[in-house]
């Protein structure tokens, strides 16, 4: 029998973002504050057992060692289960954005191929996976807003920010991550450590204090660097604050900018003011998100627990 489930995998934004130190494991130590979104790649997975395991991608545009992909062979080998694994990937996140688009299709393989395949994966066993993904992979495991240290990978949740309205720009300029932490790493000792820790802080609590979002300035530490590589990025940050935001700030290593608005017609308002490809999206609280991911696995699962438990395990 073959079953088949349509998914959505939802982008994030990186609420501040600060870079602490390199780490003698050759990691950088960071803090930041993961945001689920409304903008997500569709997915249509298809699973039937079989004597092999056979895993293939399709979709627009075609993308090497495709992060899915790598999900699907993992979750298979750790239930012990051989099939076909079809999926057919549409994506809609742009690449390369900052906007953790791969991350969050590996989290969907993590998620639904053990509903699909009727095995059971243990919460521990599914973040151990997560985190040989990818430091960004194991937060989309809940979604909502959530507090991330170290390489991001470990997670605390956070009050949600849900309903807030964003413009999402992102023009085409590819931010190499590995250059951004190239140029950044030499300025890390310039600065007073504490007090990047502090200003952090600061933000988190204010934010998290179910406030307005006015004043609540977000900080990217990586903003600097790929700034002076592509000054076009830090001109759309000041066109939308200028057009009315709120807030604005580059997501991850860019190249994406956001900007928070108060009112949704301010934000339509910016929006065709910009010149960029953009996006108008919302924030997902974590019941949105799981809310979401448990109608599209409904037909394969059973209970209300999270993460969802497949209806044909035995």
């Amino acid at each position: 029998m073959i079953r088949v489930a349509r998914l959505k995998a939802f982008a994030k934004l990186n609420l501040g973002l600060r870079v602490l130190y390199r780490r003698p494991d050759n990691y950088h130590e960071l803090r930041t504050v993961f945001q689920t979104i409304s903008l997500a790649d569709e997915l249509t997975v298809r699973f039937v057992k079989s004597r092999r395991t056979r895993i293939e991608v399709e979709g627009t545009p075609e993308i090497s060692d495709n992060l899915a992909a790598r999900a699907a062979h993992l979750v298979l080998e750790a239930l012990q289960i051989q099939g076909d694994v079809s999926i057919s990937l549409e994506k809609r996140i742009p690449m390369g954005a900052g906007l953790g688009g791969g991350s969050a299709d590996a989290a969907a393989m993590l998620l639904a191929l053990p509903a699909l395949a009727g095995g059971k994966l243990p919460s521990n066993r599914q973040v151990a996976l997560a985190e040989q993904l990818g430091s960004d992979v194991p937060f989309f495991l809940g979604g909502g807003t959530a507090l991330g240290l170290g390489r991001g990978e470990e997670l605390y949740p956070l009050p949600d920010r849900a309903g807030k309205f964003v413009l999402l720009i992102c023009p085409d300029v590819h931010s190499s991550t590995a250059d951004a932490y190239g140029d950044l790493s030499a300025r890390l000792t310039s600065g007073p450590l504490q007090n990047k820790l502090i200003s952090f802080q600061q933000e988190v609590w204010q934010a998290a204090g179910g406030g307005p979002t006015q004043g609540v300035a977000y900080e990217n530490d990586f903003e600097e660097v790929v700034f002076a590589r592509h000054p076009q990025l830090q001109r759309i940050k000041q066109r939308l604050l200028r057009l009315g935001a709120l807030s604005a700030c580059m997501t991850g290593s860019g190249s994406a900018v956001f900007g928070v608005f108060e009112h949704p017609d301010r934000l339509l308002s910016a929006k065709s003011a910009m010149k960029e490809r953009s996006f108008a999206v919302s924030f997902l609280s974590r019941s949105q998100y799981q809310s979401a991911w448990k109608r599209a696995l409904k037909p394969h699962t059973k209970g209300d627990s999270w993460p969802p438990q497949s209806r044909y395990a035995r």
